[in-house]
């Protein structure tokens, strides 16, 4: 099959389990808009019903009530499928593993033996880099707050912060995310007045609320949510120039933590923090040179980082307290 052929195949299956964005489809499929609408245009001339909102919010879908005969997975989606759930073992949220199991064996059930062969063969062999998660929510928490994003549906949270203090606070909910092990939710925090990142662990309550709020536009691609959320968390305005190429740059520090700019000299990372001891292991680990611009205060840092990393290494066994 015709790359092209295939794509607009995707797109039609996607419109039958969904609305969705003309930015979306373009981002999945990784096309630009223009392609998305002459994809679009194939099915319809096709004689399928596919429906477009025009707006800043306008989707795609199909006409309500029209349905598709269920379309076989060729073998790729069938193994990425599997394999994406096989990564779903490792996101910590425990009363969901049933069902991970379950649709597994469904998709399992339907393979052709040779491909079920291949897909218990990658199972034994591959080993999934998923982060398990430290004090794992539980679901239903993440999908009430993933709802309350997809809605626009403002957020009611009893909040426990690292220092044991207690508050309710509104939110505008931008995104559910996993970092380093953790899930956080990010977004507008109307008792702080700005963008903030919660740990759902410390979450001591959620209540998702009728009233819905607008959605800053810069933050509609999930690249911008990745930036914005590198910039909220702490005080410290970190700026680094790292000696070294974008594509190197990218290889050591992810969006999550920071954003990367190219500028004379090098690649300049930006990002805040709350601690700067933690930043400065994170910029010691980098293997390339760098310097510190901002602030004063992470130089000192990585200077009290050195002296534990070199003491640690005149440390032998006869020098290890019992």
């Amino acid at each position: 099959m015709h790359r092209p052929t295939a794509r607009v195949l995707t797109v039609l299956e996607i419109l039958q389990s969904r609305k969705i964005s003309g930015r979306e489809l373009a981002r999945r499929l990784e096309v630009d808009g223009r392609t998305v609408r002459r994809y679009v245009a194939t099915l319809q001339e096709m004689g399928i019903p596919v429906e477009g909102e025009r707006g800043r919010y306008g989707a795609y879908s199909l006409k309500r009530g029209y349905k598709m005969p269920p379309l076989m997975f060729t073998d790729g989606e069938a193994l990425g499928l599997a394999l994406g759930l096989l990564a779903a073992r490792g996101l910590g949220l425990a009363d969901l593993a049933p069902a991970v199991e379950g649709a597994l064996a469904k998709v399992e059930r339907v393979m052709p033996e040779t491909l079920r062969d291949k897909l218990r063969t990658l199972e034994q062999t591959v080993t999934l880099s998923v982060v398990p998660p430290v004090n794992p929510p539980d679901s239903g928490v993440v999908s009430g707050l993933a709802g309350a994003v997809g809605e626009r549906r403002r957020v009611r949270l009893r909040y426990r912060s690292v220092r044991r203090e207690e508050t309710s606070r509104v939110v505008d909910p931008y995104a559910v995310l996993q970092r380093e092990g953790r899930w956080h939710l990010f977004s507008h925090c109307h008792l702080r007045g700005g963008a903030r990142l919660f740990r759902l662990d410390r979450m001591l309550g959620t209540e998702v609320l009728d009233e819905t709020f607008e959605r800053p536009p810069e933050l509609d691609a999930p690249e911008a949510v990745l930036g914005a959320v590198a910039n909220a968390h702490g005080p410290w305005e970190v700026e680094v120039l790292l000696q070294t190429s974008m594509e190197r740059a990218r290889e050591g520090v992810t969006p999550m933590l920071a954003s990367l700019e190219e500028t004379e000299g090098g690649v300049l990372m930006r990002c805040t923090t709350g601690n700067l001891d933690g930043m400065a292991r994170v910029v010691a680990g980098l293997f390339y040179p760098l310097v510190v611009r901002n602030p004063p205060e992470l130089r000192d840092a990585l200077k009290r980082h050195a002296t534990e990393v070199a003491a640690l290494a005149e440390r032998t066994e006869d020098k290890v307290p019992s």
